[in-house]
């Protein structure tokens, strides 16, 4: 008797704890959201703490390489969200039919009007070229001093990275017809193309190259975490192309309330405020607590540009190919 009851106290206890088991909710994101110094330890730990939940980040490579990811994996994806995708890949993730729309109705500290349906913002900033200024006394002034120069640069790949596909639309919103022979001037400053944003940066700082497509805010983290202002984004006269990040509910979450919850975490002030010092951009609505002093010294464009969603995809192809005949030859 004494054996049975014991194991029907083990029977009891183990399903009470497989009842109790934590719902999970998986967030496929980019490799530097989840890097040690990046937001992801922090937004994991305290959304955990509001939601009852394990959140679990899946890194998918740079930002463009989730939209691939979860267009391999269509509808049986483990993913919940995607968070990562930016303003040149909403339209082209639109159209996959794998996202749901979100039921929030924010108004957001953007330069540009938001109301995206199906994708909610949280940071921006613009593209640029990062140097260091101890090894680069005197940066170029635009593309095209930049392409007359011999400097060497390291960039990404548009195929894979958000900040490569960004680079591509800058130099075509930039110069119209003329990119086409603007890329073929560039090419030889190209050391090389990597995948994604870490790689092509730890380049840089290992010396492999004098400049790096980054952000105007990149200099930021140099100057809070180290102490170092030898890092900074050159200003370029024909302004610089500017880059929306935003997150969305996948259509066949089977945590759709919890997805929700996230996103409605994700636009509130302890997500928005770790922005600036892990994400090291602008957030998408501005914390109680603001900015930190650093960022006034930051670049400033004289010109914000930007494809609506629909023109970066429809220009896109295009601009790809006069890309990849320029640096093939």
């Amino acid at each position: 008797m004494k054996l049975f009851l014991s194991a029907l106290s083990l029977s009891i206890g183990f399903a009470a704890a497989a009842g109790a088991q934590q719902s999970v909710l998986t967030v496929y994101t980019y490799d530097s959201f989840v890097a040690e110094w990046g937001p992801g330890p922090a937004v994991e730990a305290a959304f955990e703490e509001t939601c009852g939940c394990d959140l679990q980040f899946v890194a998918a490579g740079d930002g463009a390489a989730l939209l691939a990811r979860i267009q391999l994996e269509g509808k049986r994806t483990d993913a919940d969200i995607v968070l990562g995708l930016d303003s040149n890949l909403t339209a082209r993730a639109a159209a996959t039919g794998l996202l749901t729309p979100h039921n929030r109705h924010d108004e957001w500290d953007l330069p540009v009007r938001w109301d995206d349906p199906l994708f909610v913002p949280y940071d921006w900033g613009f593209f640029a070229f990062v140097y260091d200024e101890t090894r680069t006394a005197e940066p170029p002034g635009s593309m095209e001093a930049l392409a007359r120069s011999d400097i060497r640069v390291v960039i990404q790949d548009p195929r894979s990275s958000t900040p490569g596909l960004g680079l591509l639309l800058w130099v075509k919103h930039a110069y119209g017809e003329r990119a086409k022979s603007i890329w073929q001037e560039l090419a030889d400053n190209v050391v090389t193309v990597t995948p994604g944003w870490s790689e092509a940066y730890g380049m840089f700082l290992d010396g492999h190259a004098e400049m790096v497509l980054s952000y105007t805010t990149s200099p930021a983290y140099h100057m809070i975490a180290e102490g170092d202002r030898t890092k900074r984004a050159a200003a370029f006269a024909e302004g610089h192309y500017m880059q929306v990040e935003v997150a969305a509910r996948l259509a066949a979450s089977d945590q759709p309330e919890l997805a929700d919850m996230f996103l409605e975490f994700m636009a509130g002030d302890v997500f928005q405020g770790l922005i600036p010092t892990t994400n090291w951009m602008y957030p998408a609505k501005m914390p109680a607590s603001g900015l930190p002093v650093e960022f006034g010294e930051l670049v400033q464009p004289s010109k914000a540009l930007l494809y609506s969603s629909d023109d970066a995809a429809s220009v896109r192809d295009v601009a790809l190919a006069e890309w990849l005949e320029a640096l093939s030859q």
